[in-house]
């Protein structure tokens, strides 16, 4: 049986692979950080909406999720995402939430590799 949790993860995912960049934002708290391991780390809903911007693919991509690992307040979502160029990229998402029921994101920690 799916939870919840799992549902909402999988919506979001969807979400960043057609880049609806105002549900992704609704779901994460004002004082948002996300690491992208590597790369960089973003802090607060301004600076996180505008990288989703920036990140924006004007086509879908291909999503397949693989794993979603839930407990309590946190949560592992582990795939790949292919862009419409092409590209394909792995990845695990680390979430933290405010609370374990109807929460908002906290903070996220990707690692994201390119494969060739």
């Amino acid at each position: 049986m799916e939870t919840k949790q799992k549902a909402f993860l999988k919506k979001l995912n969807q979400a960043f692979a057609n880049s609806e960049v105002e549900f992704i934002l609704d779901a994460v708290s004002d004082k948002i950080e996300w690491s992208i391991v590597g790369d960089k780390i973003i802090r607060g809903k301004e600076q996180f909406a505008k990288s989703l911007q920036e990140m924006a693919s004007p086509q879908p991509m291909k999503l397949e999720i693989r794993h979603i690992v839930t407990h309590g307040k946190e949560a592992v979502v582990e795939g790949s995402m292919i862009t419409p160029e092409g590209k394909n990229y792995s990845f695990c998402d680390i979430y933290t939430f405010n609370s374990s029921k109807d929460a908002k994101i906290k903070t996220m920690k990707s690692y994201v590799f390119e494969i060739g």
